[in-house]
């Protein structure tokens, strides 16, 4: 068995973050009878973004998401690429379907518009990304305090040549920091920051993501 003392990604590496909970699973036909208005709404939408099969599948998931930034010319974007929007749907895939049911997309749509709307206020130069100095702001008002030795791997990542992150590569990033905390806290019973995993495990959780 492999001991993973990771300083938690969120309660030690990211001092005094939350950890968003993750999706429910499984029927949704009791939580439908009690949605608000709103949400009978979104669930019309989903129906029409989702097709027959009532699941979202990672070539819908770019054709939705580049539908909706090309809209928006204040962010810079070469566009969700089919790999980017694979990773997005692995690591939100609590049913291990392979495509995004209705809580699962909820949960992804939610968040994106939050942290959307987080993009654009740290693009203090209206330049369409967020540069290296704007960065730590915009992970942290994300819900996601990294400290430096994570924002120089997340740059290596995720910035271009010159330390800038555009948008697609914004999601992409949080998405996955969201998913990996998310599987953490579940992993950690005890609550005490350190997970026990074996090798079928790490590779479950690593490789599908």
């Amino acid at each position: 068995m492999f001991l993973f003392k990771w300083m938690m990604a969120i309660f030690l590496i990211f001092p005094g973050a939350s950890v968003p909970q993750p999706p429910q699973r499984g029927p949704i036909t009791h939580a439908a009878q009690n949605e608000s208005e709103e949400e009978k709404q979104f669930r019309k939408v989903f129906q029409q973004l989702a097709g027959d099969d009532m699941e979202v599948s990672p070539n819908e998931l770019k054709d939705i998401l580049n539908r909706i930034i090309s809209k928006h010319k204040d962010l810079k974007t070469d566009g969700f690429s089919i790999e980017s929007c694979r990773s997005m749907v692995a690591v939100m895939d609590s049913d291990s379907t392979g495509k995004l049911g209705f809580d699962e997309f909820r949960y992804l749509w939610d968040h994106i518009k939050k942290w959307q709307a987080v993009y654009k206020s740290y693009d203090r130069d209206h330049s369409g990304s967020i540069d290296a100095s704007e960065l730590p702001g915009a992970f942290k008002a994300a819900g996601f305090p990294l400290n430096d030795q994570l924002f120089q791997m997340i740059i290596r990542r995720y910035c271009d040549e010159s330390g800038n992150m555009d948008f697609d590569n914004y999601i992409g990033c949080l998405v996955r920091l969201d998913a990996m905390c998310r599987a953490f806290k579940t992993l950690d019973k005890d609550n005490n920051g350190t997970i026990k995993v074996n090798i079928k495990e790490w590779l479950q959780l690593t490789m599908y993501s």
